[in-house]
């Protein structure tokens, strides 16, 4: 009896997490590797309805990351790193690919650039996890920046010529798509908080 409570609570919390995965955008080969469901009872549970599926073939390589534009590996970079310290905290590398996704999307001011399919790819390359074997993907930190960013396993390094945020800060002034993509937040009024906090301070002592 144990036995079958056990895969019941497995197959109900593959059942919710493909839901979460299909929320996302994620394509059926995507969810069938990160559930372990088979394709005919995901279909017929999510993907019926022919508009839901996404079109177009799934990452199946690293090679999209290397040949990608700056912001595209800005993006990636930012992605890989949120999931990269969820999966820190203990986390599962299915929970942490959607937790890591939707903190993600909220960090951006506009359309994701990369899609749930491409983060699948990320985690999967970096962890040696799914559709791969082994890793070609690992985090370093800029040494001159500090940020973490996406590269092939292996490297060490020692200059920021890699790194795609020091790019975008040397670019950030003439390029007019990375100013839209990155918008700089205006400073919060000082004297107003200021003023505040003057205020309360009265409130306080009266108190």
């Amino acid at each position: 009896m144990a036995t079958n409570l056990s895969h019941a609570e497995r197959h109900i919390h593959a059942l919710a997490l493909a839901k979460e995965c299909v929320a996302l955008g994620a394509r059926l080969r995507t969810v069938g590797y990160m559930t372990g469901l088979p394709h005919g009872q995901l279909t017929h549970l999510f993907f019926a309805d022919c508009t839901v599926a996404q079109r177009g073939r799934a990452p199946d390589s690293p090679d999209w990351y290397h040949s990608a534009n700056l912001l595209n590996r800005t993006e990636a970079s930012i992605f890989a790193s949120i999931y990269r310290r969820i999966r820190e905290l203990g986390f599962g590398p299915a929970e942490a690919l959607v937790a890591g996704y939707r903190h993600y999307r909220t960090v951006c001011s506009h359309q994701p650039r990369i899609y749930f399919d491409r983060a699948f790819d990320l985690a999967s390359h970096l962890d040696g996890l799914w559709t791969v074997r082994t890793p070609s993907f690992s985090l370093v930190t800029c040494p001159v920046c500090s940020s973490q960013y996406v590269t092939a396993i292996g490297a060490a390094p020692a200059t920021n010529h890699e790194c795609p945020f020091c790019k975008l800060l040397m670019r950030y002034r003439r390029d007019p798509r990375i100013q839209t993509s990155f918008p700089v937040k205006a400073l919060p009024d000082i004297s107003a908080i200021q003023s505040g906090m003057l205020a309360l301070s009265k409130q306080m002592k009266r108190d």
